[in-house]
């Protein structure tokens, strides 16, 4: 008895999930270190699937996430790879370089003084 694939030409080199690599963590992580630090973010969490890897950001544990830094690699050659959505699911921010993208949520650092 011979195993057979379900489809006809496996994919080869597609990996089974999708996954942040340790750069674009760094750059994720650098913004969260200095949102926690200004008070405004909590809690993260990161899921990796099949089609989109998530990276969450939580005010507080219990609740939905504030942001979510997405990376879907099916996207790179359009719209780009990464998008920073919102609370209620709008796309704030979407292109190929997560550093650019990212700029949507460096500017809820920069407070006016009072």
């Amino acid at each position: 008895m011979t195993f057979q694939s379900s489809t006809p030409f496996p994919a080869q080199g597609i990996p089974a999930q999708v996954a942040f690599q340790r750069s674009e963590l760094g750059i994720i992580l650098s913004l969260y270190g200095r949102m926690v630090a200004a008070g405004e973010w909590r809690d993260y969490g990161i899921s990796c699937l099949r089609d989109v890897a998530v990276f969450s950001v939580f005010r507080r544990t219990a609740e939905n996430p504030l942001y979510r830094i997405e990376k879907r690699p099916r996207l790179r050659g359009r719209q780009g790879q990464y998008a920073v959505i919102g609370m209620d699911g709008q796309v704030l921010k979407r292109g190929s370089d997560l550093k650019t993208v990212l700029r949507v949520l460096e500017r809820k650092l920069i407070r006016p003084v009072e």
